[in-house]
């Protein structure tokens, strides 16, 4: 039976230990914090960062980065507008053709899971930088969006029950059981990724690449494939992010998850998941996006200026990282007291 020291258990807990801090400070100062309007609200701005930081985690447990998930996210929020708003243009046989809202849907993931596979092979096989070849691809999926929209929003995408297109607003705004659609698809992400990354071999694989990846070369695991695996998996969740978005909105905008990748990032070390890779996990990245959303909403309510908001955020990720860094050295300084 192994033992686990206090000190030890509250670095793995620190997440959640601030999340019933903040829950419990919000609601002693703002009555409406706990309100059942406030918190369906709440749980479903989460959603979004959440989903979007279960793909994000395994890049990062894998010992990469992704900052194009924002763009990513924008892009497939475009190329869904595009198809309901004014479908497919055959220039060369002068028709239209208009999709399926399910094609529509399968088309903006597929865009997104492009982006993830064209970064995934920029870094295991060109040997980019994660940082450098996900920088550009921030650019470029954000380019071609504007591209494709010409800098302009596709608003109205009901569609046409003549079309076959009708019905794409639900995946933001519509509820089943009434638990609005994010949340269950944060929910169904979440259990996915879980159970990706802790009950089976690629989940394995993807923390032995990330804790050594010359170790786990050595030892038969295919790194590039794991690599370029990790970054289409963050491209899927982007893009869902994205079409979510824009189903709330009822349109599309290029401009549809800036800074996003920012909150991803925040998340993922809020819940524990190291910078360096091969620690972590998808348990705690939600609990990460938890923290994020209560401090954002609990500011709001307490009306705390978006400027002190911004900075607040900003001190809260360092904290973060330092407590990681604090947590690694404990971890080998116990290791080497106990080998001793």
């Amino acid at each position: 039976m192994i033992s686990v020291s206090p000190a030890a258990l509250l670095f793995r807990l620190r997440a959640l230990i601030v999340l019933i801090a903040l829950v419990a400070a919000f609601a002693a100062m703002s009555p409406a914090f706990l309100t059942g309007g406030n918190l369906t609200i709440l749980v479903k701005h989460v959603a979004i960062n959440a989903i979007l930081a279960v793909g994000m985690t395994f890049v990062i447990l894998a010992g990469g980065i992704d900052l194009s998930v924002g763009s990513v996210a924008g892009l497939a929020a475009i190329i869904a507008g595009g198809l309901i708003h004014s479908g497919l243009v055959l220039r060369s046989f002068g028709v239209v053709v208009y999709f399926h809202t399910w094609l529509v849907i399968v088309a903006a993931i597929l865009g997104g899971v492009l982006v993830g596979a064209i970064n995934g092979l920029l870094v295991s096989q060109l040997r980019v930088a994660p940082f450098i070849a996900t920088l550009g691809s921030l650019y470029v999926a954000r380019g071609t969006a504007l591209l494709i929209s010409n800098g302009a929003t596709f608003p109205n995408l009901d569609g046409k029950p003549e079309l076959g297109n009708t019905g794409f607003p639900a995946l933001g705004a519509g509820a089943l059981l009434g638990i609005p659609a994010p949340i269950w698809l944060m929910l169904l992400f979440a259990a996915a990724g879980m159970f990706l990354a802790e009950r089976t071999p690629f989940g394995r694989r993807v923390y032995a690449v990330g804790g050594n990846q010359r170790a786990a070369e050595l030892s038969g695991v295919r790194v590039k494939r794991i690599q370029c695996a990790t970054y289409i998996i963050s491209g899927g969740c982007a893009a869902t992010v994205g079409l979510i978005i824009a189903a709330q909105l009822d349109a599309a905008h290029p401009a549809t998850g800036e800074t996003f990748e920012l909150n991803a990032i925040a998340a993922v070390v809020l819940g524990g998941t190291s910078l360096m890779g091969g620690r972590g996990g998808v348990g705690g990245t939600i609990i990460g996006a938890f923290v994020i959303g209560v401090l954002a909403d609990g500011l709001i309510l307490m009306g705390v200026s978006e400027f002190w908001q911004i900075v607040i955020k900003g001190l809260v990720i360092v904290l973060a990282v330092v407590l990681d860094q604090m947590q690694q050295r404990y971890s080998r300084r116990a290791g080497a007291a106990w080998r001793s």
